[in-house]
């Protein structure tokens, strides 16, 4: 796949296959290359159970008894769940350009039931203790901001406004 604005054909004449479509429909839109990789898993995880058919002839049907299985059969967390159904939103709107319709009803994966302590405010000193220099600064924000590793690692001096004591989270992860 190019990284310029166009899609070169290395097929002989055939159209490019669907997931390249994927990928360069994510490029084109500056996505992150982990949202690429998941994006792409969930559109050929969806192709594979619905035994190779092409997602042009399938529908809200489809997707909704995927989403199913998945909570159901499967048992993922509620976020996998919502990670797979906005990759075939934007399977279908971005790449296919087609309006699938009303996605019924589907079985929810569980939510937990409260929100997972990673660690105390006893460990999280014990760690500061242990760091020094560039490594405290980052393990500080990420604990003290609620910041991803990746979100934490991409900031720069010019994200941090000491005036208004806030930061600027550029590309950082979002849902559908």
């Amino acid at each position: 796949m190019p990284d310029g604005h166009s899609f070169e054909d290395h097929s002989g004449g055939r159209p490019p296959k669907l997931l390249d479509r994927v990928r360069y429909a994510i490029r084109l839109r500056h996505y992150s290359r982990r949202t690429e990789e998941a994006y792409v898993y969930w559109v050929r995880r969806f192709i594979v159970f619905h035994k190779k058919r092409h997602p042009s002839q399938m529908g809200a049907g489809e997707v909704s008894a995927f989403l199913e299985w998945l909570a159901v059969r499967q048992r993922i967390s509620a976020s996998t769940q919502n990670q797979a159904l906005c990759a075939l939103q934007f399977l279908y709107r971005q790449v296919l350009k087609l309006e699938i319709g009303a996605i019924q009803q589907v079985p929810r994966a569980r939510t937990p039931s409260r929100l997972p302590v990673v660690l105390s405010r006893d460990e999280v000193g014990r760690i500061l203790k242990q760091v020094t220099g560039t490594v405290w600064l980052v393990v500080a924000l990420l604990c003290g901001a609620g910041l991803r590793l990746r979100d934490g690692l991409e900031l720069r001096v010019k994200d941090i406004d000491f005036d208004l004591k806030q930061l600027i989270i550029r590309r950082g992860t979002s849902t559908c």
